[in-house]
């Protein structure tokens, strides 16, 4: 159940992703009167699940759920439609508009996947504001450092001042900061006195690797606040304000520990051991292939922001443009040798994935907004067959006032194809290696 949970979440945001970045196109082109023949949500070879025509354009679903596509008349693109092109250019089609035109109805796409996440971010954070936990706050408690972290340098107990000289005002957001900022340096409280740590040669391919949610954590009581929409604890009887003191009679202190053995007994029938009061007690429940029961800790102060309607949008503008320079630093990680980022590349699989095993609104629109903003960037790539190689011949158009041959734009829109089909093929291999591994 929780599986297909996760891939009707991807079909959801793909299928959303896909309308919205062909749309863009579609509209950019019927303003410049440039008939679009075909749009459809997923590739369709040799048949549909579902199609109907309009005016002048075919709308349809395919069965082949790696995207979707317009067919603008007279576009050199991936239907490779050789015949169309021999013929004289018409006044409706791609070919017969001006350059600039051109270039605006390539970059319909990519401008409706950033408006997209815009829109998101803004609803998501009127709606639900911001909660987080603040360094300051975590450095009230003990700082947990996992094995890499020692590796590195940490230590139990420090307190996290910042990193390579930038405070991060978000606890969790550490980790992160160490690898889109390729950090040298982590500066730390210790023992009353400030110090750097410096990071160890191939720190960030390490921590990129592992995936450790437990890096860096906080020692405090396990406190109830609150509970999941599917809750093994909450149905076993546990309420919010219990004390949770271990599992299977192992009596533990502190948040980290207890959730390092709960996490060790994945898919096991187990006794909770509760505090209520004066009052301690055991309690069955199952725990999840997660190795969740579905609760939420409390014992420090989050700190929580919303946001009226005019402080919103401009929130909403530093969200997106945040998350595009992040992505823009995750792509440049694949490069560095250093990192192997490559590694990591995952397709269909590692996407699902990212996505919770019980539906969850909140989550599910973050991670489309954070999709968004990947599938623009992506498609903005310098790739024949991507936007972005169409906006570059374009740009060359434009520059040297002369238009690229369409034997050339031909040639470039079949090497492009075999460039994406490799990395589709890469990335969804590294996937099925995982899976073995």
């Amino acid at each position: 159940m929780e599986i297909l949970i996760k891939i009707l979440q991807l079909l959801l945001s793909l299928s959303i992703l896909v309308i919205v970045h062909e749309f863009g196109h579609f509209i950019a082109a019927r303003i410049f009167k440039t008939r679009v023949e075909k749009f459809y949500l997923f590739f369709n070879p040799w048949f549909s699940l579902f199609k109907f025509k309009g005016k002048e354009t075919e709308y349809g679903i395919g069965w082949l759920p790696l995207g979707g596509y317009v067919k603008i008349s007279g576009m050199i693109d991936e239907s490779m439609d050789k015949e169309q092109m021999q013929q004289p250019p018409q006044p409706w089609e791609f070919r017969s508009k001006p350059a600039w035109q051109r270039l605006i109805i390539m970059l319909g796409g990519v401008t409706m996947n950033v408006l997209l996440a815009f829109v998101i971010y803004i609803g998501m954070l009127f709606i639900y504001g911001e909660k987080y936990l603040a360094t300051t706050e975590a450095n009230k408690y003990d700082i947990v450092a996992d094995s890499l972290a020692q590796e590195f340098g940490l230590r139990n107990g420090d307190k996290i001042i910042s990193v390579d000289g930038q405070e991060v005002e978000e606890f969790h957001k550490i980790p992160l900061t160490i690898i889109l900022e390729e950090a040298r340096t982590v500066q730390v409280l210790r023992d009353g006195k400030l110090i750097d740590v410096n990071l160890p040669d191939g720190a960030i391919g390490k921590l990129i690797k592992s995936k450790s949610p437990n890096f860096l954590s906080v020692r405090m009581p396990f406190v109830v606040e609150s509970f999941a929409e599917v809750s093994s604890a909450r149905e076993a009887g546990v309420l919010p304000g219990d004390s949770i003191l271990g599992v299977n009679g192992n009596l533990l202190i502190y948040f980290p520990d207890i959730r390092k053995d709960i996490q060790s007994k994945r898919r096991q029938d187990i006794v909770l051991n509760v505090k209520r009061g004066l009052d301690t007690l055991a309690l069955s429940l199952t725990i999840t292939d997660e190795g969740l029961i579905g609760v939420q800790n409390t014992g420090f102060k989050l700190n929580e922001k919303h946001y009226s309607i005019g402080e919103v949008i401009p929130a909403g503008v530093v969200k997106t443009v945040d998350g595009i320079g992040g992505y823009l630093k995750q792509l440049k990680l694949l490069f560095s040798p250093e990192v192997k980022a490559y590694e990591s590349v995952g397709g269909f699989i590692t996407i699902g994935n990212i996505f919770p095993s019980e539906w969850h609104w909140e989550s599910f629109w973050r991670l489309t907004a954070f999709l968004s903003i990947m599938l623009a960037v992506l498609n903005l790539l310098p790739i024949p067959a991507l936007d972005g190689g169409h906006v570059m011949f374009l740009g060359y158009e434009i520059i040297t006032r002369r238009k690229p041959s369409d034997k050339f734009l031909e040639y470039a829109q079949i090497a492009g194809m075999v460039i994406l089909f490799s990395l589709l093929i890469f990335a969804n291999g590294n996937d099925v290696v995982k899976l073995f591994r």
